[in-house]
């Protein structure tokens, strides 16, 4: 705060929270601590980019004040969020019963003898406030989200009663998978009996048919076939 002789000004930088495209403004508030009737003017290096409302009034003796400038809307941000830009901030004391009409530009003059106060007031961009992050889904405000692990490292509920189905349904499908294993080294140890036999019936028909007229007969040809084209079925079951 400025202790100036006639006003105290609050505060001593004007910081704008700096979004581009948009129209941001912040507040001056002065004290006239004196028993006068107090004079301000408001002058700034960029007049084309702030607008002050108001720019000139009278702070009535033991009193506040509010000023509002307002940063018309920027189309680039400055170099490293840096501003240059400079307010000056007059008083003058002014007489007893004075309004704003009768504040001329004599009225802050120093070569015409009148007490003049001069504070310089900085411009500083800042961040603009972040918005508040969303509460997750299925969570209280101040609490854990479902799911989560409490603070004795159990799981919650539901997270619980998720593993838990999970793990059921693992269960269940490796008992398929070995009632499915089981099954086909059965039907693989059934079929390699039967080839088994039917080369044992084979061995036994040619044995016969040595004992016989020394040759193959049709039906042996025949049923040597039969036999062959059962023996292929059921390899390729198998």
């Amino acid at each position: 705060m400025s202790t100036g002789e006639l006003l105290s000004i609050e505060p001593l930088e004007l910081k704008f929270p700096f979004e581009l495209k948009k129209q941001i403004s912040c507040s001056l508030q002065l004290v006239n601590k004196t028993d006068d009737f107090v004079a301000f003017k408001v002058k700034t290096t960029n007049p084309k980019k702030y607008c002050v409302r108001p720019n000139t009034g009278i702070v009535l003796p033991r009193s506040t004040s509010d000023i509002t400038v307002t940063m018309q809307a920027q189309k680039e941000a400055p170099p490293d969020m840096q501003c240059k830009d400079k307010f000056l901030l007059q008083s003058a004391v002014a007489s007893a019963g004075a309004t704003v009409k009768d504040i001329t530009a004599d009225t802050f003059n120093k070569e015409a003898g009148h007490v003049v106060d001069e504070c310089k007031l900085r411009v500083v961009y800042v961040a603009p406030p972040q918005p508040p992050s969303p509460v997750p889904e299925g969570s209280e405000e101040g609490g854990s989200p479902r799911g989560s692990i409490s603070d004795n490292g159990n799981l919650s509920g539901s997270e619980s009663v998720t593993v838990t189905r999970s793990f059921v349904e693992s269960q269940e499908k490796s008992a398929e998978v070995k009632a499915l294993v089981a099954k086909l080294t059965q039907e693989k140890n059934s079929a390699i009996q039967q080839n088994n036999k039917l080369r044992q019936d084979l061995e036994l028909l040619k044995r016969e048919a040595n004992k016989g007229q020394g040759g193959i007969s049709p039906v042996f040809v025949l049923l040597f076939c039969l036999i062959g084209i059962i023996f292929g079925y059921i390899m390729k079951k198998a």
